[in-house]
């Protein structure tokens, strides 16, 4: 082995993103220094020193791999060796058909694979422009970027960072939850990894409740604005409870509170107008969070207001709701097919700072990034996973996006979840069964995504075939 394959590749930040990357890299015999700058510098979010901490909800979404295009990217992440995954897998808590897990064995999961390391060092400081020497560096430091290096990002780049804001749920302690009048159910008594099909608390309301409840969302006292945050846009994935309310009296019941697929065990005849659900946050089952419940909304608000809501007049949170700012590049403009930076090609960048949106989602990118890293130290040559992957799509939309401008107006880049709509079409869309009967709405919808996620794993597959060897 020749010195420059000795040498070490930086990753700065110990995310989900920033801890992929790291595993990547060592897995394929590359020694990493990992830069976190907690606990020397703390963020307005975390709360612990551990790695991969989760700040906001504890799900990485749906785990159907058959129909849905995050389920599918957890999949190929397990196919290419994830250590997200394999921790999420080991610390899952009940979640109807999704994957959530117990937040704190998680991290701890993530962390203590990476001390143990023995290509791997972490190093607890806050890092700015990484100096020159570094030949080779991945930055994943999401959306909670240090000033200092943000700044530095800018001046490199000539470039405006643009911001979104993201929010948090509040989570509240499963004892103090009324449970003789909310109940047991996933959605459609749904089962997932680790779930019953009675994984959510749902708390139902009238129609009376519910109209009182968003009124005094309306109302509520708020956080204001700092100068810096007035023209900063929302990522519409993660909308704050009360803005979600000012959109119209309906929304939330088209929403997070919308009341299909459930019926309350107290009173089967009676239909709901809307439900609040909570989802399991750790393993013991002793706290639930309220879904898509982020909120700007002063602490006592949020105590008073959701104290309304049936079966929570006596709730005990653990953790109130709140809000932070994410900034990310303009990628596709920036970044190379391998994310590097073209201004600076040393720097590749990882997570949510690229301009994907999600846990999974930011791993996946750290996780791609890991194993570019790995081959150019390597000197072997890797290609882009195929844009009929999961992987492949998701990197497609954040190097290859839409950055046109109309009047030097807003950016059209945004922050994207994965879903099928970034994936290429298919060849030949199902359009009978197995019996030859005709496919129609929904089932034709369900045999379409079959078939996106059979192709995505075959040619996942093959790609990794070409790329085996630099994985042992």
């Amino acid at each position: 082995m020749t010195s420059a394959r000795k040498q070490a590749v930086h990753v700065v930040g110990g995310g989900l993103a920033g801890s992929e990357a790291a595993w990547q890299l060592a897995s394929r015999g590359v020694p990493v220094v990992l830069h976190e700058m907690r606990p020397q510098r703390a963020t307005a979010v975390h709360k612990t020193e551990n790695l991969a901490e989760l700040v906001c909800s504890n799900s990485f979404r749906s785990d159907d791999a058959a129909t849905n295009a995050v389920g599918l990217l957890h999949e190929e992440m397990r196919r290419l060796g994830s250590l997200v995954m394999r921790s999420a897998d080991a610390h899952q808590v009940p979640a109807g058909g999704a994957l959530a897990v117990d937040r704190d064995g998680f991290s701890a999961e993530v962390t203590r694979a990476l001390a143990s390391h023995p290509l791997i060092e972490i190093c607890r400081e806050e890092v700015a422009l990484p100096p020159q020497e570094w030949d080779s560096v991945i930055v994943a430091t999401g959306p909670l970027t240090s000033p200092a290096l943000a700044d530095a990002i800018r001046s490199m780049t000539g470039e405006d960072a643009l911001a979104f804001f993201d929010a948090i749920a509040p989570i509240v302690h499963r004892d103090s939850i009324d449970m003789s009048v909310a109940w047991f159910q996933s959605r459609y008594d749904k089962a997932g990894p680790g779930g019953s099909g009675a994984d959510y608390i749902n708390c139902p309301m009238n129609r009376e409740q519910y109209e009182a409840f968003v009124a005094a969302l309306n109302a509520g006292d708020k956080m204001a604005f700092h100068e810096f945050e007035q023209s900063t846009p929302y990522f519409d994935g993660c909308l704050p409870i009360e803005l979600m309310a000012e959109r119209g009296p309906e929304t939330l019941r088209h929403g997070p509170m919308k009341p299909v697929g459930l019926t309350n065990e107290h009173n089967p005849q009676e239909k709901a107008y809307a439900v609040v659900q909570l989802r399991q946050d750790n393993k013991l089952g002793t706290l639930f969070n309220m879904v898509g419940f982020q909120t700007k909304l002063r602490h006592g608000e949020q105590t008073r207001i959701f104290r309304t809501i049936p079966g929570l007049e006596r709730a005990e949170f653990a953790r109130l709701g709140g809000l932070h700012r994410n900034t990310f590049l303009n990628s596709p403009k920036l970044l190379d097919a391998s994310l590097r930076l073209h201004a600076s090609p040393r720097l590749r960048f990882a997570g949510q700072i690229t301009g994907c949106e999600g846990y999974v989602e930011s791993a996946a990118v750290g996780l791609m990034a890991g194993r570019f890293a790995a081959a150019e130290r390597l000197g072997q040559t890797i290609e882009p996973p195929p844009p009929t992957t999961a992987h492949g799509a998701l990197l497609a939309h954040i190097t290859g996006g839409h950055i046109e401008t109309v009047d030097a107006g807003p950016r059209s880049f945004q922050p994207m979840n994965v879903n099928f709509g970034l994936f290429p079409p298919l060849a030949q869309i199902p359009v009978k069964n197995a019996d030859g009967s005709r496919l129609r709405g929904p089932e034709k919808t369900k045999a379409k995504k079959h078939a996106m996620s059979a192709r995505a794993l075959a040619d996942l597959e093959q790609w990794m075939g070409g790329t085996r060897v630099a994985a042992e």
